[in-house]
């Protein structure tokens, strides 16, 4: 099989992976069931606590339910800010990396040529990877603080435990990681000029000198020393041009 085939296959994998993740993450910002408390009383009843990054809610028994929004938004603790900011962050991060996956892979040509492509599926595993730590970050955050008050001693509000929706956000934060990772390294060892590889030849040196006009061509791989070789030679050259016209020569005793 070629290689060009395997990443192929790589790559449709590792988009179905990081689509799953991304449908994973997506479909925990409606679901109610961050967190969950339940609380019995002295008659058969049982009233249960859950709350979102939207809202809390309450429900019996008896099936009645209730839910209702925060009241003010500027009144809400920085973490819960941060968390939605967060999660927003990801979806959006998300739905751009599957655009640019889809543009750049092999299997749907749409793209240019191969390095293009590959430089845009690498562009695309990026997006997946800030798409996944920041639904890493948003599940995390919020189990830390629901855990950290669930154990201090000191805390007498209610105390909550964490819901399915914290533990199928981990999920889809996981699979857009490992996919979004795969995919960038198969991308940018394709795309991307790595530094040990060769370069191009090089134009070799060249050297000419104003008297003749003349260009010697020297090897790039040898290191050689410029020297003006036609310097002595002009010199030369024009003492023998003048002891021609003279037709000979003359010596010390001569003028005696």
């Amino acid at each position: 099989m070629k290689y060009r085939t395997v990443v192929m296959y790589m790559e449709i994998g590792c988009f179905v992976s990081c689509l799953c993740g991304w449908i994973l993450v997506c479909s925990t910002l409606p679901t109610e069931y961050w967190t969950f408390s339940e609380v019995g009383s002295i008659v058969l009843t049982t009233s249960n606590y859950y709350s979102n990054l939207w809202k809390d809610c309450i429900s019996d028994t008896t099936g009645v339910s209730d839910c209702k929004d925060y009241p003010s938004m500027l009144a809400l603790p920085v973490y819960l800010h941060a968390t939605r900011a967060l999660a927003v962050c990801a979806v959006i991060t998300g739905f751009f990396g599957g655009v640019l996956a889809l543009v750049g892979m092999k299997c749907t040509k749409i793209g240019g040529s191969e390095i293009a492509n590959a430089r845009v599926t690498f562009a695309g595993g990026i997006t997946y990877l800030a798409s996944g730590f920041c639904g890493m970050i948003t599940y995390s955050w919020w189990a830390n603080r629901v855990i950290t008050e669930f154990l201090d001693p000191n805390f007498r509000a209610q105390k909550f435990e964490l819901g399915a929706a914290i533990f199928i956000g981990w999920g889809g934060s996981i699979l857009l990681i490992c996919g979004g990772t795969v995919l960038t390294y198969f991308s940018g060892k394709e795309g991307l000029p790595s530094s040990s590889s060769p370069k191009g030849p090089r134009r070799p040196a060249t050297y000419a000198t104003a008297r003749t006009r003349r260009t010697y061509m020297l090897p790039g791989s040898s290191r050689v020393t410029l020297v003006p070789p036609l310097f002595y030679e002009g010199r030369k050259s024009r003492a023998t041009r003048a002891t021609t016209k003279t037709g000979r020569t003359f010596s010390r005793d001569s003028f005696v």
